[in-house]
């Protein structure tokens, strides 16, 4: 089986394949600080739960596929390959990994490696044109041209980072539930302020959308546009031009570069 890490800002998310097939999946806080030793720990703890593995660390593991957008994790990470996985086939995905995918930015070094796998994944799923929103600690959009080429994309606030600055910054305001309110117009503070951040954000979805449709294609019917990230069932129901959600999309797109780096040589 081949076990996928995506290392974001907030959270971890690690995704267990069995094939094209993923049978198990955890979400972990990302801790900069978590040595290679604590994560090879947490990662046989987390494991060791799944009937279709050994009890020691690395049975019935055949692959490792990794991203991160945090350097300090992934070098620790690396160090758990080394030390603990040292003879399973792992891709950590860096300048020069095969993803497929040509990317078409001034500086596509810049580019963090979630959101090429996620362009790997789209267009392999989908084809393009198309447009992916991963609502994470930062809401990105991401342009994959008819031909699968990385077009480009944009940055946004995540929702929970909003919350957090609008709680901290407004003296009378506080943080509260991400959650869905009675009414669009809030009857109180707390449900004017979930109003604002749910329907807010899926107006904005909806606009960036519209807006990168029409420079990606020239029928922007033909965009087929995906979610993604841990927060994005909260504006599925709410935003008008989502048309797929894929929560594992990141972790697919890693499966499908270790098989385009190690499995087919």
């Amino acid at each position: 089986m081949l076990l996928t890490i995506d290392v974001g800002n907030t959270h971890t998310v690690l995704g267990l394949f069995d094939g094209a097939e993923i049978v198990e999946h955890w979400r972990i806080s990302t801790d900069s600080r978590r040595t290679a030793d604590e994560l090879a720990v947490l990662l046989q703890g987390l494991m060791g739960m799944h009937p279709l593995l050994g009890e020691e660390l690395g049975d019935g593991i055949d692959g490792i596929s990794i991203c991160s957008t945090v350097p300090s994790v992934l070098h620790e990470l690396r160090e758990v390959t080394r030390r603990y996985y040292g003879d399973i086939p792992a891709v950590l995905v860096e300048p020069g990994v095969k993803t497929g995918v040509p990317i078409l930015t001034d500086n596509p070094k810049e580019v963090g490696a979630d959101r090429i796998i996620n362009a790997v994944a789209a267009v392999e799923l989908y084809g393009g044109p198309c447009i992916v929103v991963d609502f994470g600690t930062a809401t990105t959009y991401d342009a994959v041209s008819a031909r699968g080429e990385y077009a480009g994309g944009a940055i946004a606030p995540g929702i929970e980072i909003s919350v957090e600055a609008l709680g901290m910054r407004g003296a009378q305001l506080r943080k509260v539930e991400l959650a869905r309110p009675r009414h669009v117009i809030g009857k109180n503070t707390v449900e004017s302020m979930q109003s604002g951040i749910l329907y807010g954000f899926a107006g904005q979805v909806d606009g960036m959308v519209e807006r990168m449709s029409r420079e990606l294609a020239d029928d922007p019917d033909d965009v087929t546009v995906i979610a993604t990230g841990g927060l994005a069932p909260m504006v599925l129901r709410e935003s008008t031009v989502i048309d797929e959600h894929e929560p594992w999309l990141t972790l697919v797109g890693l499966r499908l570069v270790y098989e385009r780096n190690v499995a087919r040589g």
